[in-house]
């Protein structure tokens, strides 16, 4: 029996013209059910037209045979249908020799799809298309030229993001600039509490119903304990436009660590540096009671800065001016000023290690020795740490333990934010981790750091402050480095954050 939100997609579709109708939908509603009736209401019902060609899209073959499956299912359960419509199980075909009508299921090869001529094509789940365009979606929309008053049915959850074609599609109907197309969309707001049963209905309009409902609740307390999988449960059971990558941390997990830290003379640094212009990101833990204190500086050349901001879309001048993010003099980041800066902080503190890209250490390394620290001391002190799966999984299990264990403190650094909400995670074909940015503008450098510094303290939490040397021998802390003055007792937050010049 219909429900009542479908008895309004057929209203919506049929009491007025309609010529593409778009509905979208959260997982396990029956959409795919729905367009399987709409499919035999043109094949052999009261919308058939005599010698008409009817087709179901999809990415898959096994996609694109769904509907014909389901509209089979129908077929034999039905001794009336049963009688007209002959089945084609080998080739996803359904025929109906009195009225020469004829559907067939195709998949995503628009090379064998020109030539056609459908009067009712349905789209099945649009939304795992990438960007603006689709060969196949093309080839289709395109050959009902030849047709009067032609019906065109996308069914799917919605795309990830914007510039994806359903969601062009969505955003046109949205504008009702053409009265011809209708939207039927079922989603859940994107400032609700995505667990609460109430904003799961707003996509699911079947949760009460025939929907396992339990089920559901179960995917949403994962998608809460589990960080990397709330993005799915976003995009496919509440149906918003969330690209359904796997975050490293989501945001209500990264708000949950966002205690003010405090601060210490201990500490252990990530240092990632960058090429020539783009973010340099030092995050600096200092571990106390049990908690990781995150202390993290950045920076960014200053001549460019205005313009790096509107090009990223990031108020990067503002944190400057908030003393959130350093600028160096220039159009790039130099390694000096960086080595130079390090030294300093070196003098202030006891920064037992400081873990770093090997790519770029070997332009630092001239430059820390210059600044006044000894071979010896750049050996023992900063800790090689490869960018790839080997190093970086283990670390993300680290940093990730003390986010899920609200064991981490940032203070919401806005900058170091940023950085939090752009990482993705990309795994290999063993399960190992690690950091990828989700767009291409966006900056993860804050992230990369804060875990090489994670790994670097959980690494070395109860070693002596004391390192051996190429013989094995144990040499104090003062004879490797060279000072220029005692160390001072301040406070180190001074020194991270105060800009040199």
């Amino acid at each position: 029996m219909l429900r009542p939100w479908q008895r309004d997609i057929i209203h919506g579709i049929y009491d007025t013209p309609t010529r593409l109708a778009i509905v979208s939908v959260g997982r396990k509603n029956a959409k795919t059910t729905t367009a399987a009736m709409l499919l035999l209401l043109h094949l052999c019902g009261p919308e058939a037209r005599p010698n008409s060609e009817l087709y179901s899209s999809a990415l898959s073959r096994d996609q694109a045979a769904i509907i014909f499956r389901l509209a089979s299912k129908m077929i034999r359960l039905s001794p009336e249908l049963r009688d007209v419509v002959t089945i084609r199980d080998t080739v996803k075909q359904l025929h109906v020799p009195g009225l020469g009508t004829l559907y067939c299921a195709l998949s995503a090869d628009a090379s064998t799809n020109f030539g056609l001529s459908p009067v009712f094509v349905c789209h099945d789940e649009l939304g795992q298309v990438k960007g603006e365009r689709h060969p196949l979606y093309e080839a289709l929309e395109t050959a009902t030229g030849a047709q009067e008053d032609p019906l065109s049915l996308v069914i799917s959850t919605q795309a990830p993001t914007d510039g994806d074609l359903l969601s062009r599609l969505i955003d046109d109907a949205k504008s009702g600039s053409d009265p011809l197309t209708k939207l039927f969309l079922w989603t859940a707001p994107e400032d609700a509490d995505p667990f609460e049963d109430e904003t799961i209905r707003k996509a699911n309009p079947a949760f009460d119903d025939f929907q396992n409902a339990d089920e559901i609740r179960r995917m949403a307390a994962e998608a809460k304990r589990m960080p990397s999988r709330e993005a799915a449960f976003r995009n496919l059971i509440l149906n918003q436009r969330v690209e359904a990558s796997s975050p490293f941390v989501t945001q209500s997990v990264w708000r949950s660590n966002a205690e003010e830290p405090e601060t210490g003379l201990v500490g252990y640094g990530g240092l990632d540096l960058s090429e020539t212009n783009d973010l340099t990101a030092f995050v600096m833990v200092v571990p106390k009671g049990g908690v990781m204190h995150v202390h993290p500086t950045f920076w960014l050349p200053s001549e460019g800065l205005v313009e790096r901001a509107r090009k990223d879309r990031v108020p990067y001048d503002v944190w400057a001016e908030q003393g959130y993010l350093q600028t160096t003099p220039g159009r790039s980041v130099e390694y000096e000023y960086i080595a130079t800066w390090l030294a300093e902080l070196f003098q202030r503190m006891d920064l037992r290690k400081v873990a770093f890209d090997r790519w770029n250490m070997r332009h630092l390394r001239p430059w820390l020795i210059k600044a006044g620290l000894t071979e010896a001391f750049i050996d023992n002190r900063f800790m090689d740490f490869g960018q790839g799966y080997v190093s970086m999984s283990p670390a993300l299990r680290t940093l990730e333990s003390l986010l899920l264990n609200e064991k981490l403190r940032h203070g919401n650094h806005p900058v170091l934010t940023m950085c939090a909400s752009n990482a993705v995670v990309r795994s290999d074909e063993a399960a190992n981790r690690k950091l990828d940015k989700k767009r291409s503008r966006g900056r993860i450098d804050g992230m990369v750091a804060l875990a090489m510094a994670c790994a670097a303290a959980s690494e070395d939490l109860n070693e002596e402050p004391v390192f051996a040397d190429a013989r094995g021998e144990r040499i104090p802390f003062d004879k490797l480095v060279r000072r220029t003055e005692p160390p001072k007792a301040g406070s180190f937050l001074d020194a991270i954050q105060k800009p040199r010049g």
